[in-house]
């Protein structure tokens, strides 16, 4: 079994739970149009299983619901698929799934032998032929040969995240000489950054620019507007946005209401930088560019804090509305969306700050 074979079993099982009337039609929409990609994949290092997904992440918005409540659906399903031997639910809703012997099968990587820094199908006949499921860089290999440079690694392997979760098989690895050099930032000065910033910090500010725009690091003024902690530093910015959608929903439980679907008027444009955020990752992994990301988690969190944010919960006496319920469903979709992306690019995105 490929994770080709497993995406079309992920994509059955949410299809199921849809007929079940366990998730709304809205959960299903986006797959079932290509904008939601199920992406099965190895876990990564510390996870379990044969096998891994995010699609409860992606479909917790559309349904209306937190990641984890989704997950739990879709493993009641899955785990009654041919070839499943196991469905266990981790984190914040990831599935982790683990095949009976019978099942195991190859992956179906790249070669290794395609010439560095191109993005190109590995293998024609090893691309997934059907685009309901495959992953954007599904068959894709990217090869990145970096110098011994502070910039250059962060820069690689946040690019490595990205384009890992879009479906691509990347090497990432030091190049033996200067001529080997495929990917290189503009380097940044000083080199103990990590040590003057703290790592998160330290990778925003390199991840931030452009890979041929020189970080503002230099000075420790341009050190210190990454550190401050306000809404005029994008980082804090960012991950402010997510914890206040965490604490939303914490808000909403105590006051005896949980998310649902619905229309949220005024927030078109939130709703818009969300579904983009499939073609940002994509872009980002096929330009080598992971300050794509970067602008576009600053600008889905502008976008909650002035529009969303102060509507959610009710005042004073209010009672909760569908209104509410839907404005909490979208809440919880921008936290999703900043927390995943933050986690792609190495940053910690804490619940509480």
């Amino acid at each position: 079994m490929t994770p080709a074979d497993l995406s079309r079993t992920v994509l059955r099982a949410v299809r199921r739970a849809v007929d079940d009337g366990e998730l709304g039609t809205a959960a299903a929409a986006g797959v079932e149009a290509g904008t939601a990609r199920i992406v099965v994949e190895r876990p990564r290092p510390g996870g379990h299983g044969d096998y891994a997904t995010n699609v409860a992440l992606q479909l917790a918005g559309p349904a209306g619901r937190p990641p984890r409540q989704v997950a739990e659906i879709l493993s009641r399903h899955l785990a009654e698929a041919p070839g499943v031997a196991s469905v266990d639910v981790t984190g914040p809703g990831f599935l982790n799934l683990t095949l009976s012997p019978a099942h195991l099968g190859p992956t179906a990587p790249g070669p290794a032998s395609q010439s560095p820094a191109t993005l190109g199908p590995a293998d024609p006949g090893s691309v997934d032929p059907d685009p309901e499921t495959a992953a954007p860089l599904y068959g894709h290999r990217i090869v990145l040969r970096i110098p011994h440079e502070l910039r250059a690694r962060v820069a690689a392997d946040a690019l490595a995240r990205i384009a890992r979760g879009q479906g691509a098989d990347v090497d990432v690895a030091y190049a033996e000489s200067a001529g080997d050099v495929t990917f290189r930032p503009v380097p940044a000065r000083p080199s103990n950054l990590v040590e003057l910033l703290g790592a998160d910090a330290a990778r925003w500010a390199l991840l931030q620019p452009a890979a041929h725009d020189h970080p503002r690091t230099a000075t420790p003024e341009d050190r210190a507007a990454y550190l401050v902690q306000r809404e005029s530093n994008p980082l804090f910015r960012v991950r402010y946005a997510h914890a206040r959608t965490r604490a939303l929903t914490r808000n909403a439980a105590d006051l005896g209401f949980d998310s649902a679907p619905g229309d949220v008027p005024g927030c078109e444009d939130l709703v818009a930088a969300l579904a983009d955020h499939p073609r940002i990752l994509l872009a980002a992994a096929r330009h080598h560019a992971p300050d794509r990301l970067v602008r576009h988690l600053v600008d889905v969190a502008g976008l909650f804090l002035t529009y969303l944010h102060p509507t959610v919960l009710p005042l004073g006496e209010e009672k909760p509305s569908a209104a509410h319920r839907a404005r909490l469903a979208l809440a919880e979709a921008t936290g999703t969306v900043l927390a995943g992306g933050l986690s792609l690019l190495g940053i910690d995105a804490p619940e509480h700050l």
